[in-house]
């Protein structure tokens, strides 16, 4: 069975479907919709974010597309070869990953980018379909605390035996992955210093040695 994504009409959570409308109304233009996932299911690295933007995946149907947090995303992982082509922020640019796919914890925009628990919840069931179609998955990166706890409680994990925190790396045995941890890359946390390029190019790199060397073993 190959993976499939929430449809337009997707009413699982009340609070989104309503904001959903608003900008149905607001935004004629935008894709308004649960976000599609991009990449390839045959990628060894899945990366999740918590949500689209409003004005970024939300207007454009592709993660961290049109978003600041993708400008700092994309070009990363093309430095590290796991993509290629230009990033110009439209879902027809022609950019294209590398055995990596990106998608988010959450399909729809939230109001205030603010994701509920129980709108996580409702959502697992795509990620669990998600992770369960990816044949040659490796590593989950997760980007935030939100999408760290969205994938251990999908997979079925407790919480508390897998703290987030940048730069870690856990081992989900029943899986056989790991799970790796980075702030978000969105604006606040550049900003602000939170996280920098420079971190989050650490976290690449060393996803990669990683990677490269599970394909050894």
């Amino acid at each position: 069975m190959s993976f499939t994504p929430p449809d337009k009409s997707c009413a699982l959570c009340p609070r989104l479907l309503a904001f959903r409308e608003q900008n149905i109304a607001k935004f004629p233009t935008y894709y308004n919709g649960p976000v599609e996932p991009f990449g390839s299911l045959d990628a060894q690295v899945l990366i999740v974010g918590m949500a689209p933007g409003l004005n970024g995946a939300n207007q454009t149907n592709r993660p961290f597309t049109n978003d600041y947090a993708g400008d700092v995303l994309y070009p990363t992982l093309k430095k590290f070869g796991f993509a290629k082509g230009v990033y110009q922020k439209r879902k027809d640019d022609g950019f294209e990953l590398i055995n990596v796919r990106v998608t988010n914890a959450v399909r729809c925009v939230p109001p205030q980018n603010k994701v509920c628990t129980d709108e996580a919840k409702n959502c697992g069931r795509f990620l669990l379909n998600e992770i369960s179609d990816m044949p040659n998955l490796k590593i989950i990166l997760s980007l935030g605390s939100v999408s760290h706890q969205a994938v251990l409680r999908t997979l079925g994990y407790k919480l508390s035996e897998f703290k987030f925190a940048h730069g870690a790396v856990h081992n989900l045995k029943k899986h056989n992955l790991l799970l790796i941890d980075s702030y978000h890359t969105s604006r606040y946390n550049i900003n602000t210093g939170v996280l920098t390029q420079e971190m989050f190019e650490k976290i690449i790199a060393d996803l990669q040695k990683i990677l490269e060397q599970q394909c050894k073993n």
